[in-house]
């Protein structure tokens, strides 16, 4: 279930300008484990007065499971599968802003969706920040492994070309979180409204890619 109703204004006028602009469009926020999709996705939810959905706890709730089981019982294809259906799901039913798990958006049918039915935002987090984020997790089932550092280096490399794709692209760092959020903020007033951005600051990145460039059923069901 959403996290956070709709009221009917935003709190302030740039706030008001991105949700009238976005209109029926959500927010994707796309990146790997530990990028702080989840995080920032709440407070850029409530700066817009949108909903905010974790597609990972969607996914639990379709399937009655948790991911680890569902990774341990029936494999990560059935996974992604059943990913790919729940986010084409949440994106029906925009506008809100959606953290995606870290592999959701390398399905090339995820990324058109995104791209037809929502602003993409790729947290991009570097191998230190990630692996001081994840390493006291027990839930992530692609870090199982004897070196998880090397997991994670092999998923950035894979990954990361296709992150690219994103619309907008947001350093995750260890500064505060609103911070990052006043970001995000900015580059969707650019990319959205057409107002000039404002003057860098420090180990910033925002930059924005070429413009060409909920039942338990939907687990199982289109």
């Amino acid at each position: 279930m959403p996290e956070t109703a709709i009221p009917a204004q935003a709190s302030s006028p740039q706030e008001a300008e991105i949700a009238a602009v976005l209109g029926r469009r959500s927010i994707v926020l796309v990146g790997m484990m530990g990028a702080g999709k989840s995080t920032i996705g709440r407070r850029l939810a409530a700066r817009l007065r949108l909903p905010f959905l974790d597609a990972d706890i969607e996914i639990e709730a379709a399937a009655s499971m948790s991911i680890p089981d569902i990774f341990a019982t029936h494999g990560e294809l059935y996974f992604r599968d059943g990913e790919a259906r729940v986010i084409a799901r949440l994106l029906d039913n925009g506008p809100a802003v959606i953290a995606t798990g870290g592999g959701a958006f390398m399905r090339e049918e995820t990324r058109k969706r995104i791209a037809d039915k929502a602003v993409s935002i790729w947290l991009k987090a570097d191998l230190d920040v990630i692996m001081k984020r994840v390493k006291r997790r027990a839930d992530r089932p692609l870090l199982q492994t004897e070196d998880p550092v090397a997991t994670v280096a092999r998923l950035l490399e894979v990954r990361e070309p296709v992150y690219q794709s994103a619309d907008l692209t947001i350093l995750s760092r260890d500064v505060p979180h609103e911070r990052i959020v006043d970001e995000c903020m900015d580059a969707l007033r650019v990319r959205l409204c057409g107002h000039i951005a404002p003057p860098a600051q420090e180990s910033t990145a925002a930059t924005t890619a070429p413009t060409d460039g909920m039942s338990a059923t939907s687990w199982r069901h289109p």
